[in-house]
């Protein structure tokens, strides 16, 4: 039997008809019930696709034809006019109106880059997905700055399912599919790591929280062990009574093999109060197949 370490090392690049046979896409671990509609940006056909999560997992809704950058994909820096590659969500609606016809009908800003990409030194903004110039047609699949660019009767059709902090977006360079069977492994192995994550914390059980966080693990400028001295004197000045994990995503980086995602609401309660915050954490496979955090964020 496969370990979860080595499944998404085999699953195999098929064409989006291969949807049909129940396959999803790979991923999509984990989607909260309130999320209706998770889209993915396959670069290499130009296509975006819409799918969404319900009681048996993903499923196709849709798709739209998309530009992207002028000089493809694997944004690094601003201005090098490439669609970045990657996990995001979308922050807002623009009003497009007073600005740029090229935006077109309205236009949702995404999140890039997230601290993932700043860690990895990825920098620029204004990544987005838009419209087209008012009888414009449909643009060359390379002709945006960086961002994804439909038709505006097609993006006007998908707006009412995007949903600002709420909508993912994924950008990969071509869909990966797996099983049922093969998902639900690998999902089961990291929300048990998020579980004891968020247990050891409530806990205040030390040394399984810090054990979590991989040994190049960076805060807001803070190193490995600075984290470490930072965590324990948080929590021990002020203990937490109870944690609870809400919306809860769970991803597969479409770009890095071994990289995960876990964004989620998280609640932690204290003797005098509650605290609520959105918190994101990067999960990386370790040479021994184990998964530690390298990155932690809110938002």
């Amino acid at each position: 039997m496969l370990r979860p370490a080595a499944l998404l090392l085999i699953l195999a690049v098929a064409p989006v008809a291969a949807s049909a046979d129940g396959r999803q896409p790979a991923y999509l671990l984990e989607i909260p019930a309130s999320v209706s509609t998770v889209l993915i940006a396959e670069t290499t056909t130009s296509t975006l696709h819409y799918f969404g999560a319900g009681e048996h997992g993903a499923r196709q809704q849709g798709a739209s034809y998309m530009s992207i950058g002028q000089k493809g994909v694997g944004k690094q820096r601003a201005w090098d006019r490439k669609t970045p590659l990657g996990i995001f969500f979308i922050t807002e609606q623009l009003d497009t109106s007073k600005l740029h016809e090229r935006y077109g009908a309205t236009a949702f800003p995404l999140d890039y880059p997230t601290i993932w990409d700043r860690l990895n030194r990825r920098s620029g903004d204004g990544i987005w997905l838009h419209g087209v110039a008012r009888n414009g047609g449909r643009r060359p699949p390379l002709d945006t700055d960086g961002c994804i660019a439909l038709p505006n009767d097609e993006l006007l059709a998908l707006e009412p399912r995007l949903e600002p902090l709420s909508t993912p977006v994924l950008i990969t360079r071509e869909i990966e599919w797996a099983t049922d069977e093969q998902l639900a492994a690998v999902r089961a192995e990291l929300r048990g790591r998020l579980d004891a994550w968020s247990t050891s914390y409530a806990a205040g059980d030390l040394h399984r929280y810090l054990s979590l966080y991989a040994d190049d693990f960076t805060y807001r400028g803070m190193d490995r062990e600075q984290w470490n001295a930072f965590r324990m004197q948080s929590m021990l000045g002020a203990p937490p009574r109870g944690i609870v994990l809400d919306n809860v995503f769970l991803f597969a980086d479409p770009e890095e093999r071994g990289l995960y995602m876990a964004r989620f609401l998280q609640t932690i309660t204290y003797d005098d109060r509650s605290v609520a915050t959105v918190k994101r954490l990067y999960w990386r496979r370790t040479p021994d197949g184990e998964l530690r955090i390298v990155a932690e964020d809110n938002g």
